[in-house]
C-alpha cells in the first residue's frame, strides 16, 4: 500500500474515531465529502490542539510544546511513546542510513529540558540511551566541558552529533573555536527570544567557520507531529516514507502551489494515526518537487513556534 492508499484509509478511520476532525471536515467540507487523492484530504488547522483535545482513541500521556511565557501551549495526546521513540530512530536511519546509535550524541538544549513533555526531549534522551559512546548526554549552561568533550571525540575521530538550539549554538561558536573535522552539527532552530532572528542560511554560515565544519544540518518537528525531516542539501528538508507535505495559498485552504511557489505548509504524517495525520501548519514554504520542501517563515499573526525558527 503506497503513501496516498495508507492516507486515505486513516481518513475513514479518522473520521470514524476522531470527533473533533469529523466536525472540522462537516462544516468545513460537508458531511458527504470523500477525498480521492492525497491533496483532497482536509488538514486540521494546528491551533485546535490549543483548544481541544484531538484523539482517535483515549490516550493519556501528551507532548506539550515549548512556546515562551505567557503562550497557549499545544498538547499532542499520544497513544504510545514508544511508538514516537521508534519512529524517529527509522526515519533517522531512513534518511543518513545509520542508526542513531553509532553516533555519539552532543545535545545544547537549555531551556528545553524544563519541559517533561517535550517531545524533542524525548527523541534526543532517547538517541542518547541507545548510543554505544559513554561520552553522549545533554549539557546545559556548562559549554566549557562541552567544549573539552568535542575536543576529545574529534580527537579520537569518533563520529559525533552536535545537536542544538539555534542561540545556544550561537552562544557556543561564539566562545569557542574547533578545528575542522567531520563533526556532525545538527540545529534545531528557535531563538527563543533571546536573539535576532536569522535566516537559515545567515545561521549556518555564522555556526561553520566557529564549529569547524562545512555542512550544517537541520531537523524540522514539532509537537504536534510524531514525524520529523532533515535537510538533504542546501535548506532543503526531506519528506520521508512517514511524511508528506502540500504547499496551499495562504488565502484558499483548499487550493494548491505550484513547485516553487510560496504557501502554507500541509502536514500529513502517518504516524499520527490515534491523534490526527492532517496537520495545516503556521509555516510557510515551499516545494522544490514532490519529496523536497523549503520552510521560509511563519504567517502573519501565528505565534512564535519554540523550536522553529521564525524566519527561515
Amino acid at each position: 500500500m503506497n503513501f496516498e492508499q495508507q492516507a486515505l484509509e486513516l481518513f475513514d478511520y479518522q473520521m470514524g474515531r476522531n470527533p473533533v476532525y469529523r466536525k472540522f471536515v462537516q462544516l468545513s467540507r460537508g458531511k458527504t465529502f470523500q477525498p480521492t487523492c492525497l491533496d483532497e484530504i482536509p488538514c486540521l488547522p494546528i491551533s485546535f490542539f490549543k483548544t481541544h483535545k484531538v484523539a482517535a482513541r483515549d490516550c493519556r500521556d501528551y507532548f506539550e510544546s515549548s512556546g515562551t511565557t505567557g503562550m497557549a501551549r499545544s498538547r499532542h495526546f499520544i497513544h504510545s511513546k514508544e511508538a514516537y521513540l521508534n519512529n524517529s530512530v527509522d526515519i533517522f536511519q531512513h534518511h543518513y542510513g545509520k542508526d542513531p546509535g553509532e553516533f555519539a550524541w552532543l545535545a545544547l538544549l537549555p531551556g528545553y529540558l524544563d519541559n517533561p513533555h517535550s517531545s524533542l526531549i524525548a527523541m534526543v534522551h532517547h538517541f542518547i540511551e541507545r548510543s554505544r559512546y559513554g561520552a553522549s548526554g545533554f549539557f546545559l549552561d556548562d559549554m566549557e566541558q562541552l567544549y573539552r568533550q568535542l575536543l576529545i571525540l574529534i580527537e579520537q575521530g569518533t563520529p559525533t552529533v552536535l545537536l542544538g538550539v539555534s542561540f545556544a549554538l550561537l552562544d557556543f561558536s561564539e566562545r569557542f573555536q574547533l578545528p575542522e573535522s567531520s563533526l556532525f552539527v545538527m540545529e534545531t532552530g528557535g531563538m527563543k527570544g533571546r536573539r535576532k532572528e536569522l535566516t537559515r542560511q545567515e545561521l549556518h554560515q555564522k555556526l561553520r567557520g566557529p564549529l569547524g565544519t562545512k555542512q550544517i544540518h537541520s531537523e524540522y518537528g514539532m509537537s504536534e507531529l510524531q514525524s520529523q525531516a532533515y535537510t538533504q542539501s542546501e535548506g532543503w528538508f526531506s519528506a520521508n516514507h512517514r511524511l508528506r507535505v502540500v504547499v496551499r495559498p495562504v488565502d484558499d485552504p483548499w487550493g494548491l502551489q505550484p513547485f516553487g511557489k510560496t504557501g502554507r505548509l500541509d502536514l500529513y504524517d502517518l504516524a499520527n494515526r490515534e491523534s490526527c495525520p492532517f496537520i495545516a501548519s503556521s509555516d510557510l514554504g515551499t516545494l522544490k518537487d514532490k519529496m523536497n520542501f523549503k520552510v521560509l517563515g511563519r504567517m502573519d499573526n501565528s505565534d512564535i513556534r519554540g523550536c522553529n525558527l521564525l524566519y527561515q
